[in-house]
């Protein structure tokens, strides 16, 4: 993997503990952004505490990464970056790497190896999609529904979304294109196959706001993960989209009357990026963060809490039942054969092209 000037240098002053900075010294205090909820919830009990209590460090959570693409520009361009380590999805670490705001990550140098001395490029697999990218976790986004509120008939198909006549009511809907394109034009046609092609013509790209906006006035659109489940509880909304885990942690934690729809379900990334611009005393806190904060057991400690597949190969065999609940936790994840019948693939590299682009089609027309 190549390595920038910057982080040559870094990694020459690597050692067993971690990283270190030339004097010796890591930052006492770190800013962790994330997207708050149950799945900060989950970070804060298998990363965050942990390594708080044997570091003596202070951990400051921001729950920003909806917009951690335009603040890290702003911060950049202002030349203050106040942020340590990020959790943001695949497609917005390789926007953040190819813009220069991410720094690169040597996985066999900078992350641990398996417990049987696997490096972790091996371990972590097809998921290193970007030279800047640490996978944390397998997730998808998907469908929660009211089950009093949706008649006899629950839905099976995703594209009961767009039947208002069968399942009257709000449907709720993230306040981005990212998945809501590629669902309208599943359910206006197009085979799955064909959805990107599609996608990247004017045409497409039209065709897709077009079947969204036979739902327009039916929709509450969100932008925090927490959001869908809130609106679920209240009755606000008879469905609506949000990621796997937060629906897991309303239906099994708080029992509330909610189904899980799985078809298409869109499988995609998330894990962790350092931004560049950091002082070597806090660049080498967020790398030795990194470095304990993906191990194997990390990964799967995670898993106790919420219902997404760690990145690594060695941390599978290690996920149990849920840390309070006492429940298997593995027919929970996205990637259970049986929730996995008819996934729909993310494609990080055309959002991380497209995306700017797309997204100024998509808030014009929210704004119509």
């Amino acid at each position: 993997m190549k390595l920038t000037k910057t982080l040559m240098a870094t990694t020459a002053l690597t050692v067993a503990a971690g990283m270190v900075s030339a004097d010796g010294h890591m930052a006492s205090e770190m800013t962790i952004v994330s997207w708050g909820g149950a799945y900060s919830a989950s970070q804060k009990g298998a990363y965050h505490d942990p390594y708080a209590e044997a570091n003596g460090v202070t951990i400051i959570n921001d729950d920003s990464s909806a917009e951690a693409v335009a603040k890290l520009r702003a911060m950049n361009e202002a030349g203050n970056v106040t942020w340590d380590v990020v959790d943001v999805v695949a497609a917005d670490a390789i926007r953040l790497c190819d813009e220069g705001l991410a720094m690169e990550i040597d996985a066999d140098t900078q992350l641990a190896d398996a417990p049987d001395g696997t490096k972790a490029s091996e371990d972590f697999g097809d998921l290193l999609v970007s030279d800047c990218f640490i996978p944390q976790i397998v997730y998808s986004t998907t469908f929660g529904y009211r089950t009093d509120l949706v008649g006899d008939t629950a839905p099976t198909s995703v594209c009961a979304v767009f039947d208002t006549e069968a399942y009257p009511g709000k449907r709720s809907l993230e306040k981005r294109p990212i998945n809501n394109m590629e669902w309208a034009l599943i359910c206006d046609g197009v085979a799955n196959e064909d959805v990107y092609d599609v996608l990247a013509t004017e045409e497409g790209q039209q065709q897709a706001l077009d079947k969204l906006a036979t739902i327009k006035d039916d929709v509450i659109w969100w932008s925090a993960g927490a959001d869908t489940p809130q609106l679920l509880a209240d009755g606000e909304v008879v469905m609506g989209s949000t990621y796997n885990g937060r629906l897991f942690a309303a239906i099994e934690e708080q029992k509330q009357p909610i189904g899980m729809l799985w078809d298409a379900q869109v499988f995609d990334l998330d894990g962790w990026i350092i931004p560049t611009g950091l002082s070597p005393e806090r660049q080498a806190r967020a790398l030795d963060y990194i470095m304990f904060a993906t191990d194997t057991q990390r990964l799967a400690d995670q898993a106790q809490y919420i219902s997404y597949g760690p990145a690594r190969k060695s941390s599978a065999p290690l996920v149990g039942k849920h840390k309070t609940l006492g429940i298997d936790m593995a027919p929970h994840m996205p990637t259970d054969p049986e929730n996995a019948k008819n996934t729909f693939l993310y494609n990080y590299e055309f959002w991380a092209d497209y995306r700017d682009d797309i997204d100024a089609k998509f808030q014009a027309w929210l704004a119509k």
